[in-house]
């Protein structure tokens, strides 16, 4: 239940520590075959649609957020794939080509991104981690706000939440600034909202 008193943003901080812990225990009881077949297919509506698009943005899964790198080795072998990129701590979020075996650094967020020297690139989907979601395409991310930035300034990008099931929640807060995503793909479904997809 939420604190009708508490501030959005204050409301949407309590949801990410209640989310990071459900998420942290979920994954700790998942077996090992479990976690290998998770995220290791693309669905076929979702392969039909990237087919079309030149430049795929993903992610490289920190802590428990679900791996998508497997699911996207063809996207990334054919060098069509794009990791987030920081300059500093301040600076706003970019995309720059990525393929496997080439060297990823610590951005300064703690997250692996491609060096500073990758080509820039804008993708034309995103898959993007989240803390929480709703099946209206609400979405809770870690609270930088990198993401929804990025989103607003390149709306016709086509937006994709990853995670895990119990990640789900009945209705995100939701900010003027916070985007809605096209769909949400956890382990177990492909959940599409609105009509982009």
């Amino acid at each position: 239940m939420t604190d009708l008193r508490a501030s959005l943003p204050e409301q949407k901080q309590k949801l990410r520590e209640r989310l990071r812990f459900r998420r942290r225990h979920f994954v700790a009881s998942l077996d090992r075959m479990a976690k290998l077949a998770a995220f290791r297919a693309l669905p076929a509506p979702l392969a039909e649609r990237l087919a079309d698009h030149a430049v795929v943005g993903a992610y490289v899964a920190h802590g428990d957020e679900p791996d998508v790198l497997p699911m996207l080795a063809d996207l990334a072998a054919t060098g069509a794939l794009a990791l987030p990129h920081h300059a500093g701590r301040a600076a706003e979020m970019r995309f720059r080509r990525w393929c496997p075996g080439e060297s990823l650094v610590t951005g300064p967020w703690g997250t692996r991104q491609p060096d500073d020297g990758a080509p820039l690139a804008e993708p034309h989907a995103i898959f993007c981690p989240l803390v929480g979601f709703d099946r209206r395409g609400g979405r809770i991310g870690q609270g930088g706000g990198h993401y929804d930035r990025y989103f607003a300034a390149h709306p016709a990008a086509l937006r994709i939440g990853i995670g895990w099931s119990v990640q789900e929640i009945d209705d995100c807060p939701r900010e003027s600034t916070d985007i809605a995503l096209d769909a949400i793909l956890t382990e177990q479904e492909l959940i599409l909202c609105g009509d982009r997809l």
